[in-house]
């Protein structure tokens, strides 16, 4: 396998333990768009500082410039999400399921997203796979 197709996943897998660990262990009465505030304020500063090292001061409002609606829908979406799962861990929601049921979910709506917006090809094997994530969805949560 090549290295380069390894480790980006392995971030991934990483950080979202990491994440599910500090949504699971956030105090209760904490309001979360407080810690979202200085999640993301700290979250920012580290993008900031890493962003300036990548391109160089000279280049910041260059590459900047480049950027589009996305950034804005993505900053909406990722408060969805983060909120949705402080809120999911506050319900009771078993930091062992929580995070398959809402994965499940999203592959399934994402292979649907995939084939209408983006026109991937969908595989027998993929719907099969897609009522099989069903049938788990209904299992995991029995």
């Amino acid at each position: 396998m090549n290295w380069n197709l390894i480790w980006p996943i392995l971030m991934v897998i990483l950080a979202n333990t990491f994440y599910n660990i500090c949504m699971k262990s956030m105090p209760g009465d904490v309001n979360p768009f407080g810690a979202l505030m200085v999640t993301y304020f700290v979250a920012a500063v580290i993008s900031a500082v890493i962003f300036v090292f990548m391109v160089g001061p000279s280049n910041v409002v260059f590459e900047i410039s480049k950027i589009n609606w996305t950034s804005i829908i993505l900053a909406v979406a990722i408060v969805g999400l983060e909120v949705g799962y402080v809120f999911v861990y506050r319900a009771g929601w078993a930091v062992s399921t929580a995070s398959v049921v809402a994965n499940i979910g999203l592959a399934c709506v994402l292979l649907v997203v995939g084939y209408l917006l983006y026109k991937e090809n969908v595989s027998l094997t993929q719907i099969v796979g897609f009522f099989v994530c069903m049938v788990g969805l209904i299992l995991i949560n029995i």
